[in-house]
């Protein structure tokens, strides 16, 4: 009798067991289907040359390609000669946003920058660069 309650109990266990498991994976499924998500249309962007003092505007476009609305929680340039600006709003499924970088220009030579973007899409942020060459400016006189 009492090899029978004991196998009746881990019946009962056993499957108890397999109920739960199908609860979790349709809440992992849901999860994952409503995740935020961006795409940038390009990570790296290479200006070319550009003229010395002659600050230059680069601006990252991303597309917000998940379900849910992203936002972006900050924005920092890799150092004091680049400026940023972002879009602030929160960016709805399937609507575009940008990132702007603005490079001061005041050093002649090839620059390599990069902006730390950080969103509630991911919790790696995104690495955006840009690059280029700034040339001497043209004296005149």
């Amino acid at each position: 009798m009492k090899t029978i309650k004991l196998s009746m109990l881990a019946l009962a266990l056993g499957l108890m067991s397999f109920s739960a498991a199908e609860p979790i994976a349709v809440l992992v499924e849901k999860t994952a289907s409503t995740v935020a998500s961006i795409s940038w249309k390009s990570e790296t962007i290479d200006v070319g040359e550009i003229p010395q003092n002659k600050p230059k505007e680069i601006n990252f476009e991303f597309k917000n390609t998940g379900k849910t609305t992203v936002i972006i929680t900050n924005v920092q340039g890799s150092c004091g000669c680049t400026a940023t600006a972002y879009t602030k709003t929160p960016i709805l499924p399937g609507t575009t946003g940008t990132v702007t970088a603005t490079y001061n220009a005041a050093n002649v030579g090839a620059f390599s920058k990069t902006v730390t973007v950080t969103t509630n899409a991911t919790e790696t942020p995104s690495v955006l660069t840009l690059r280029g060459v700034v040339k001497p400016a043209v004296i005149q006189g």
